[in-house]
């Protein structure tokens, strides 16, 4: 996990200017507006400006004006939101209320929303049978597993059991497993 610190550290001058002001207007209008207001550019392999922008938006907010960003937000939104439970403050604050963000995005089929609600606020909160379905989900929509944070330390008989079915459906189809897959079928937890 990032710290707010951190993040507010990385932001160009533009970025954290901004950020200053929009911080005394209302989330539900500075929270879109960040992407047109600060850009897009790639700050670390993780971050965009606008991403780091918005979780510091959110630090701070209750529970529910971030499940409402969240949920009326457009992808990129969402993107921001589940990237924001990355950072240590935030999710320290929320604990697990900000689950139904994860469940929702696992639903989708964005791969990008996917992967991101799978990162260490899911490894700390998401419950076992709900990670599992995830770690599933991943493996159905060539989601690489090294996205999965957590996951070799999360790895049950259960998953295993559950992969192995998976395998032997693909096997029997004729179809290719995929290379990431197959090291948690060789390997007990």
């Amino acid at each position: 996990m990032t710290s707010a610190q951190h993040l507010e550290r990385l932001l160009p001058s533009n970025a954290q200017t901004w950020l200053a002001t929009a911080r005394q207007q209302p989330l539900a209008t500075t929270f879109p507006a960040a992407a047109r207001k600060v850009g897009r550019e790639r700050l670390t392999p993780a971050w965009t400006t606008d991403q780091a922008t918005r979780a510091l938006l959110l630090q701070g907010a209750s529970a529910a004006d971030i499940i409402a960003v969240y949920r009326y937000g457009d992808a990129a939104e969402k993107l921001a939101v589940l990237h924001a439970l990355s950072v240590a403050d935030l999710a320290d604050a929320l604990q697990d209320q900000a689950l139904p963000i994860i469940e929702d995005a696992i639903r989708t089929n964005d791969q990008r929303l996917v992967a991101a609600a799978l990162g260490p606020y899911a490894t700390q909160y998401l419950p076992q049978p709900a990670f599992r379905q995830a770690v599933l989900k991943c493996v159905f929509a060539n989601i690489p597993l090294a996205v999965v944070d957590g996951l070799p330390q999360r790895v049950d008989q259960e998953l295993i059991r559950m992969m192995s079915d998976f395998a032997t459906e693909r096997s029997a189809a004729g179809r290719d497993l995929p290379a990431d897959l197959e090291a948690y079928l060789a390997t007990p937890p």
